[in-house]
């Protein structure tokens, strides 16, 4: 099933206080069950003025409708082509990333998603 990461423009995000983030993930549960087990929230992350959610679902459009049934922003929807995890090893007392064993370098092989987040001003 695909992954798509939801970036959320919400300004003052990361002054949000657990109260307040606890409701918004309540809400967006509440809209997840009303929408069936196909569509998932795996992670979020808070940021200043974003946040962004990691889902599965089978399509974008299925995405779009939750955040709007959820009154959510969905600045931008990005479905993930792959995922890199590198492996920190250290070397001479310090952290270096190397790719897993037999996979080779793996950010060589992470091309960048299709769609392009559009920025204030820049063309669609």
């Amino acid at each position: 099933m695909p992954k798509y990461v939801i970036e959320r423009e919400i300004p003052g995000a990361g002054e949000l206080s657990s109260a307040q983030l606890r409701a918004i993930s309540q809400k967006s549960c509440g809209v997840l069950r009303e929408m069936g087990p196909q569509i998932q929230c795996v992670q979020s992350y808070v940021t200043a003025d974003k946040i962004y959610c990691v889902y599965v679902a089978p399509n974008e459009e299925m995405v779009r409708e939750h955040a709007e049934r959820g009154g959510f922003p969905a600045n931008c929807i990005s479905k993930l082509k792959k995922l890199s995890i590198p492996r920190q090893q250290r070397s001479n007392s310090a952290l270096t990333c190397a790719p897993r064993k037999g996979t080779g370098s793996n950010l060589s092989r992470v091309k960048p998603p299709r769609q392009v987040c559009p920025r204030a001003g820049a063309p669609r």
